[in-house]
């Protein structure tokens, strides 16, 4: 991973010089050997939560590399698993799709989906799951609170009824939300209501900013959007996000995932990262989400504004 000196002067002259040389520029290639490679994937949250980790790293003695935003999920975990990088926020339900096990319901618990992954990993690959934060980033729906106050919205029961009763809900979602078995079908099943064509509205794409957007400005009558659980633009245009109380969708929280040999080198990397994603609710990091995605301020900044904020930076 790390090539030699680009500027080493050669062996020429006293050899004290060589050997002077020499032992400066194996001194150099052990520390950066040792530097921690921290990376993330390419959306703002995960760009987010890995500059969290790295500054903390930084701030406390430990010798870093930056490889935030490196890619996505397959080109960094890929990197993890090949020592190309050392540590990096992932989300345990996406254990379902690297071990093939999507089908286990083990995955819609956010203790046990954590439990799973963190044994398969370190038996399978010697990767480390860290402490998760408590904020699901999974398929959710949100209601423009206007109409979750006059109806009592707060939960999928809550809406099932709401729309069973006549209410009139419609939703803006992408085409892969109202037809993956494990999206609005599975919303529909577990909850037992459905949805008339006439209540749906589809958007190419599958962006959710532009579903949340629907939802905000009622767009052809939409006052319901299909959202990711930690969407900055639901903060920013006030929805609210009904709780999958019944578990129909797969917990996505995320967490350090860390190369074992990496945390036996820097054991205090456990204890610097907990308290920090232990804050990270749902709420918490809608608004710091919003902060970068919608106000369109620095991540860096928000990372660093945050952290100091909580007493985890001076």
């Amino acid at each position: 991973m790390f090539g030699s000196f680009k500027n080493r002067r050669s062996a020429i002259g006293a050899a004290m010089l060589a050997l002077g040389l020499l032992a400066g520029a194996a001194q150099g290639t052990a520390q950066a050997a040792d530097a921690v490679r921290v990376g993330s994937k390419l959306d703002a949250e995960s760009g987010l939560l890995g500059t969290m980790i790295l500054q903390m790293l930084q701030a406390n003695g430990i010798a870093t590399e930056n490889k935030i935003q490196l890619g996505p999920t397959k080109i960094v975990r890929g990197a993890l698993l090949s020592g190309e990088i050392d540590l990096y926020p992932e989300y345990t339900g996406n254990g379902a799709f690297f071990f093939n096990i999507d089908s286990d319901p083990v995955w819609k618990s956010a203790d046990a989906g954590y439990e799973k992954v963190r044994t398969l990993d370190q038996e399978k690959n010697r990767i480390v799951w860290l402490t998760p934060a408590p904020a699901n980033n999974t398929w959710a729906l949100a209601v423009r609170r206007d109409v979750a106050n006059a109806n009592k919205l707060a939960t999928m029961d809550d809406f099932a009824k709401w729309v069973s009763g006549g209410g009139k809900a419609k939703i803006a979602a992408s085409a892969e939300f109202v037809e993956s078995p494990a999206a609005l079908p599975s919303f529909q099943q577990t909850y037992g209501f459905s949805m008339r064509p006439d209540q749906l509205l589809v958007l190419a794409g599958g962006d959710t900013a532009a579903t949340i957007r629907a939802a905000a400005e009622g767009t052809s009558g939409v006052n319901t959007a299909m959202v990711y659980g930690t969407d900055g633009a639901i903060a920013a245009l006030d929805l609210v996000v009904l709780k999958d109380t019944k578990g129909a969708q797969m917990v996505y929280e995320p967490a350090p995932t860390v190369r074992a040999p990496v945390l036996e080198a820097n054991p205090k990397i456990r204890d610097l990262l907990a308290p920090v994603f232990t804050s990270l609710n749902a709420e918490t990091l809608r608004a710091l989400n919003a902060k970068i995605s919608v106000e369109g301020q620095d991540q860096k900044q928000v990372a660093t504004d945050y952290l100091k904020s909580k007493g985890f930076l001076k």
